[in-house]
């Protein structure tokens, strides 16, 4: 189970690597062209930090445990793209994306079994 853990957190952390450089790189309107329609709701300023967290989290998600100091911050990294997958299962909700709740959905359940595993059974102190 460790090993199917860290390959979650690793998918987890390349995929927001990705999707919060993209949108720490862009400028908000390339971002809405390209398909990120969403960003029309919020201020340039909101999609950074946004980006910034989910960078921020995918270096949380494998940084502290690959070099063994701070290894809570794994989960509880796992815990914040938790919560960022709620906020925008709700902005896709109230514009209709029904596609991608989906997407968020997946991304929720992926980042709570890193909830779940490094928290309880599976923890580093373990």
């Amino acid at each position: 189970m460790n090993v199917v853990l860290w390959v979650v957190a690793s998918v987890l952390a390349a995929g927001f690597l990705l999707a919060g450089g993209m949108k720490l790189g862009r400028p908000k309107e390339k971002l809405a062209e390209s398909g990120l329609e969403w960003t029309e709701d919020f201020s340039a300023g909101m999609v950074k930090a946004i980006g910034a967290l989910e960078v921020l989290a995918a270096i949380g998600l494998i940084l502290p445990a690959l070099f063994g100091i701070a290894e809570v911050l794994v989960p509880l990294a796992a815990l914040g793209l938790v919560l960022m997958m709620i906020g925008g299962g709700i902005t896709h909700a109230r514009r209709g994306e029904a596609s991608s709740i989906a997407v968020n959905a997946v991304l929720l359940v992926l980042a709570a079994v890193i909830v779940w595993g490094r928290l309880g059974p599976y923890s580093f102190t373990s």
